[in-house]
């Protein structure tokens, strides 16, 4: 297992941690995540990419930096 940290932007309600929470739930591999406003801490396999949680969170309408 590895953690991967991410600053997300954009951010600014519950509704936003909800979405980027169902966002990360999708990736195959994510084992936890834990998201306040700003960012999110996952905890995931090792096979798991970095881009692939960043392209999930953008996916969901918000950007990582």
């Amino acid at each position: 297992m590895k953690k991967v940290d991410l600053q997300v932007q954009g951010m600014s309600c519950g509704h936003c941690v909800k979405a980027v929470e169902d966002a990360l739930r999708l990736v195959d591999g994510v084992r936890r995540y834990d998201v306040e406003i700003g960012k999110a801490t996952v905890e995931c396999e090792e096979h798991v990419r970095r881009d692939a949680l960043v392209a999930a969170i953008q996916d969901a309408g918000f950007e990582v930096g």
